[in-house]
């Protein structure tokens, strides 16, 4: 595991909430490897945090699915299994959709510019095949939509299952072909929202998120054929 580069220390302020995301992004790219032992000690040192708060983030992972506690044992990072995503991908699917059927009612002019400026730097990252960069904006899009429909229970909800979905998605292995597939599905989101056209943008990101499903699904049956 290699964690050296992406850890620096915390600043106490909002301590809790900073740590719960680091460590949450941590998981989320790999860096912490699903079905391993949660290095609680060397993340303390790392983090200059004691064990009380490390402890008290990782009760919130677990909460989130994307940490495993046993008593007097110590903690794990969830493996990822088909059970768990058939279980939430459609849960996401219908979140997803509500999620845009508000935005499009709510947002304002200057927040469609927003999202069109993520959308275009997006576009950039998949011309230069820069897939990190790309997920970021990516993930910035979904997140902006969210703010949009300005609706609270919904927001709470969606970050609630976001973090396994995106843990999941950022794993799989993506062909050039459902890259370009994806970007496809994401000029058409841009120009439903654009039209504030709540029900079409709702199918849109329904379905998008079904083709993410689809391919999540492959990779999952091919790590277990090549196990």
């Amino acid at each position: 595991m290699n964690i050296e580069n992406s850890i620096s220390s915390i600043s106490r302020q909002s301590l809790h909430i900073e740590l719960v995301e680091r460590l949450r992004d941590l998981i989320v790219d790999g860096s912490l490897p699903a079905g391993g032992k949660i290095p609680e000690r060397e993340l303390c040192e790392r983090f200059e945090v004691s064990r009380t708060p490390m402890r008290e983030a990782l009760k919130v992972l677990a909460a989130d699915g994307l940490v495993s506690l046993a008593p007097n044992r110590g903690a794990w990072v969830s493996k990822i299994t088909v059970a768990e995503l058939e279980e939430i991908f459609p849960i996401m699917g219908a979140l997803e959709g509500l999620s845009g059927q508000l935005a499009c009612v709510q947002i304002s002019d200057r927040q469609i510019e927003q999202v069109r400026e993520i959308h275009n730097e997006m576009i950039a990252h998949f011309e230069a095949r820069d897939m990190a960069s790309y997920f970021r904006s990516n993930q910035a899009i979904h997140e902006a939509i969210l703010e949009a429909a300005d609706n609270p229970s919904l927001r709470t909800m969606y970050r609630a299952l976001a973090a396994r979905i995106r843990r999941a998605r950022y794993l799989a292995n993506m062909t050039d072909e459902r890259w370009a597939e994806a970007v496809d599905e994401h000029k058409q989101i841009l120009q439903a929202l654009e039209a504030r056209e709540g029900e079409k943008l709702a199918i849109i990101l329904r379905a998008h998120l079904q083709s993410k499903f689809d391919t999540v699904l492959q990779w999952l049956a091919d790590e277990e054929a090549n196990s």
